[in-house]
């Protein structure tokens, strides 16, 4: 099922994939807990279906959820709890909070080089978005 909302996202066809990223999502929840890597990735998920249809107060209830619950069960500085503030920088920059997403990100961008390396993709992508926000 996920990989089928995947690929309805990857179509633009967001009222499918959020079905089923729903499904998705409410399926690990019960089987899995609500704390369980799989349910955070499809909560995840969902908070990004939400994101692309410009729903940045929904996907930003999802992306902290998600990012407090990984940072209390992997680390602060674990690379997935790092794509989650990653990915809460951009939806507060959408919701038009540019200081709160400049710091987050700067954040972001710290804790990667930290704990990914100067060359990593991640910490790359952090660091295009830092630059280009900066030079706004």
């Amino acid at each position: 099922m996920a990989n089928l909302a995947s690929t309805f996202w990857n179509q633009g066809r967001w009222e499918k994939a959020e079905e089923l990223d729903l499904q998705v999502m409410e399926t690990s929840k019960t089987k899995l807990g609500a704390d369980h890597p799989d349910t955070l990735t499809s909560m995840a998920n969902l908070a990004s279906t939400f994101w692309n249809q410009g729903r940045w107060e929904e996907a930003e209830e999802l992306e902290l959820q998600v990012m407090e619950t990984r940072k209390t069960k992997l680390g602060a500085d674990h690379p997935d709890t790092l794509t989650s503030i990653h990915t809460l920088a951009f939806t507060w920059k959408s919701l038009g909070r540019n200081v709160e997403a400049t710091a987050l990100l700067r954040q972001c961008v710290q804790q990667r080089q930290k704990v990914l390396g100067a060359n990593h993709p991640s910490l790359l992508s952090s660091l295009t978005a830092l630059e280009q926000w900066d030079a706004e």
